[in-house]
């Protein structure tokens, strides 16, 4: 009863500051005004306010809330220990057999990969400690350090 006689005054009040904006010739913000001053009665008169009311003293809606909440943290919970663990336990099932079986395809690519093939793999020759420094030298040269 009270919260419905709250909205009304505010609303009441937010046309009074509207009619006085249009009368100083600002139709636009006016009109504004008005469309956010008519916002709390239409909500009491859709029966939004009541709702509101009886939920915010009724115990068994706050212990809903934080069934609610607990509901939440406990699935946020198990979503970043799932993360951390790397997949659900079916993934960790199937790359675990996926890693027995040496020739079969990874579970996420899309085509099967060659393999060695025939020719060897070559490597790159291992870089001399001089070439490294030089590098670093000419950077620090370009800098003036």
């Amino acid at each position: 009863m009270i919260a419905e006689t709250v909205c009304s005054a505010v609303s009441a009040a937010g046309l009074g500051i509207a009619i006085v904006t249009a009368y100083r010739k600002r139709y636009l913000a006016a009109v504004r005004i008005a469309a956010y001053s008519l916002v709390p009665i239409g909500l009491v008169m859709t029966g939004v306010v009541e709702w509101l009311a009886d939920t915010a003293f009724s115990p068994t809606a706050w212990a809903g809330f934080g069934v609610l909440g607990l509901a939440w943290v406990l699935f946020m919970t198990t979503r970043a220990v799932e993360r951390r663990r790397g997949g659900t336990r079916k993934e960790r099932r199937a790359a675990a057999r996926a890693a027995d079986r040496p020739d079969t395809v990874a579970p996420a690519a899309s085509a099967p990969s060659l393999g060695q093939g025939s020719r060897p793999a070559t490597r790159p020759a291992p870089a001399s400690r001089d070439e490294d420094f030089s590098d670093i030298e000419a950077i620090l040269k370009k800098h003036g350090i």
